[in-house]
């Protein structure tokens, strides 16, 4: 809309004399705070330019994207009235990153550092009597269970076992400390288990005998150990005995994969704990994980879910009498709805709370607390390119959306029952910890680690919009325009493909791939959510299986044209498509269907299924997705390799892999790189020997921009 304005020439003159009034005065303003500009529409009424006082802003750099700290879940203290965290910050001087533990007061007010390492201290605890803190830290070198007075000074080692601990739990009734080691399941001791490492380590020999899988998962050889559940007596004061295998034998606790945020838990009364297994012989073929109970004294171990799916993340009720906990339905696929699972302690039933009497609920339960009262469960879940906020009453299964906006997860609840914690992030504001009410009202932010940073730079909030896909669907995507837009400019544009292939591009900050950093050297970016991703609804979810060319690949291109057509600022002209893992595969397979993009980027994708089988971890995965093994339908397996079009690659690639990613591994990014080569057209392969699937450490996540920021420039500006 313009506004017209008329004035006299006195009105003229009266501008003139405000306008050197106000010049007068600019020195004496320059140290005074801006306009207030919240950070959250709708959400939050803090302001980060009213807490810093910072006017000038920048495009995010990325210096700027690893300055931030990142925050893990918050712990709440026994009274309520504070929240332990961890917070990481990344040095590229020395190229790794560092985390300590902060606490900060429920109600708002300004966080303390507790700890101080040069080690990573992370995963806090309290004891039941709110004066101490139990930790992981590897500020000795391996990872033990450390306590330290919430007071602060020294922190004191607690656990010294030669296989390290990590994810430590405290009792309820502060009588005993549980955690992991990863440990091998022939040695009765640890003594043993120091021999067989030092043995390995002093070998000149470095020869691998393997006999069965898993023999390496994501970025990691096995290397024949298993993680175990460890239990050790403490008095509140200091870990007071030796500490005892509970899960003995040669199974994973908790497994490999397919896990919840915390697959094990305490009882109330602190004398049982629950935790997951998957006891099938071939682990890498099944996602059977199942539920079990053990004494915290040891014993015989019971098993309380035979689902042949994944069951995962058990949680006591507060009064004791239930475990909930999630369930998936079908066998094999690891990308099914988890429903939320309700377990009667005293009569061994099991009911389905989700997809129960109230009815059916379309979405994937994800993080879950239950209320002091034991009478309702709090949830989050994936929707519509973000994460809400659910509640449940038991045993009725009556769901209500208590909260929307962004993406919240790590769900916690105070003990009084009348607030919620909670990780909160969008796409231009990293995690931090929020609390609202029970009603879902009062959001309220409680942390503010990035606030002067984020105060310094420029971006944009993500636009929605929803077009027509493959078969009618109703599609969803993002658009993120760049820093300083100006609508009357064409800009190039970049499309983001996401990973999964069930996951999503959601309203979140995301530090690898992030929408804020494609777009700051002036990009238009397009982050479209097509068939085979999450919070859409479960049929959506699926149809990508057996299908990852089909409909999915005509969602994404409905989704182009219908940019073009509605962004009259996007130069059809210039546009390149990216992405990683799914992501890699879906531009690989672009090379070989369209050549409407001026470049392409392929992170970590599959080029050739059949190898891609031959070399993964997770067997399950592809004979899900392809209906079987190469061997059993091969036809499927040739068909949707994007290595049998290589005939009609014609558009510039950009080829990344890591030579330790082991879910997708390296020779596919080799064979996709040697066909572009033959083919003569333009192309790069970047290579990392140290990283996994994802590109982690900070100096080579410098390179990955420059060289995706360069290739980019060379072909779009």
């Amino acid at each position: 809309m313009k506004i017209r304005l008329r004035y006299t020439l006195g009105y003229a003159l009266i501008i003139l004399i405000l306008i050197s009034a106000f010049l007068g005065m600019a020195s004496s303003m320059e140290t005074q705070p801006a306009a207030s500009v919240g950070i959250e529409e709708k959400a939050s009424a803090t302001s980060v330019e009213a807490t810093v006082g910072v006017t000038e802003r920048h495009a995010i750099t990325f210096d700027d994207l690893f300055s931030f700290g990142r925050l893990s879940a918050p712990a709440i203290s026994p009274d309520g009235r504070t929240v332990a965290f961890t917070v990481t910050y990344y040095s590229k001087d020395e190229n790794k990153s560092n985390s300590d533990i902060w606490l900060a007061p429920v109600d708002g007010g300004e966080a303390r550092q507790l700890t101080n390492s040069q080690g990573g201290d992370s995963s806090p605890v309290w004891s039941h009597d709110g004066k101490k803190i139990a930790f992981i830290s590897d500020r000795d070198g391996e990872s033990q269970v450390y306590l330290i007075s919430i007071e602060g000074g020294e922190a004191r080692k607690e656990t010294s076992l030669s296989t390290g601990a990590s994810g430590v739990l405290w009792s309820p009734d502060g009588k005993h400390l549980a955690f992991t080691s990863n440990v091998y399941p022939d040695c009765p001791d640890d003594k043993c288990n120091k021999e067989k490492n030092d043995a390995r380590d002093k070998s000149q020999v470095k020869a691998k005998i393997i006999e069965s899988l898993f023999f390496r998962i994501w970025n990691r050889w096995a290397d024949r150990t298993r993680s175990h559940l460890f239990i050790v007596p403490a008095d509140g004061e200091r870990v007071s005995g030796e500490a005892k295998d509970l899960t003995p034998g040669d199974f994973d606790v908790p497994p490999l994969d397919l896990g919840g945020a915390a697959d094990y838990a305490f009882s109330p009364d602190g004398k049982e704990i629950a935790f997951v297994k998957n006891t099938d012989p071939v682990v890498a073929r099944s996602t059977n994980n199942d539920i079990f109970i053990i004494p915290v004294e040891g014993g015989a171990e019971k098993r309380i879910t035979t689902n042949k799916a994944t069951d995962n993340q058990p949680v006591y009720s507060p009064d004791g009498r239930y475990i909930a906990y999630r369930a998936m339905a079908r066998p094999g696929f690891e990308a099914d709805k988890y429903s939320l699972m309700l377990y009667d302690r005293k009569s061994g039933e099991t009911i389905d709370l989700t997809d129960g009497q109230a009815g059916t609920f379309d979405s994937s339960v994800g993080d879950v607390v239950w209320s002091p009262d034991s009478r309702i469960i709090y949830f989050e879940c994936a929707e519509n390119g973000g994460h809400s906020i659910f509640r449940i009453s038991v045993p009725a299964g009556n769901i209500e959306r208590i909260f929307q906006q962004g993406t919240n997860t790590s769900l916690r609840i105070t003990p009084d029952g009348k607030k919620l914690l909670f990780l909160r992030q969008t796409a231009d504001m990293p995690s931090e910890i929020f609390t609202i009410g029970v009603d879902g009202k009062g959001l309220k932010k409680i942390t503010s680690v990035n606030d002067k940073l984020l105060a310094t730079i420029e971006m944009n909030k993500l636009e929605e919009f929803w077009f027509e896909g493959a078969e009618k669907a109703k599609v969803h995507a993002f658009l993120l325009k760049p820093p300083a837009f100006d609508a009357s400019k064409k800009y190039p544009a970049v499309f983001l493909i996401h990973g999964g292939p069930q996951g999503a591009w959601n309203d979140e900050f995301h530090y690898r791939w992030n929408g804020q950093m494609f777009a700051s050297p002036g990009y238009v970016v397009v982050m479209i959510n097509p068939r085979g991703s999450t919070g859409f609804g479960q049929k959506f979810c699926d149809e990508i299986s057996g299908d990852w060319g089909g409909k999915v690949y005509e969602d994404i291109m409905k989704g182009v044209d219908f940019a073009l057509e509605n962004y009259p600022f996007i130069d059809k002209d210039r546009i390149a498509a990216a992405g990683a893992s799914y992501g890699g595969y879906m531009i690989n397979w672009i090379a070989g269907h369209t050549d409407r993009f001026r470049c392409l980027i392929s992170h970590d994708g599959i080029f050739n299924l059949a190898s891609m089988y031959g070399t993964t971890e997770e067997l399950w995965f592809p004979e899900w997705e392809f209906k079987g093994t190469p061997w059993t339908n091969p036809e499927l397996y040739k068909h949707l390799s994007p290595g049998s079009h290589v005939k009609n690659f014609k558009t510039p690639m950009l080829v990344v892999h890591g030579g330790l990613d082991f879910r997708v591994d390296q020779s596919e990014a080799f064979q996709l790189f040697t066909a572009l080569q033959w083919m003569g057209i333009p192309s790069k392969l970047l290579y990392f020997p140290d990283e996994g699937h994802f590109v982690l450490k900070p100096k080579n996540a410098e390179l990955w921009w420059k060289t995706v920021h360069g290739w980019l420039a060379r072909w779009l500006q």
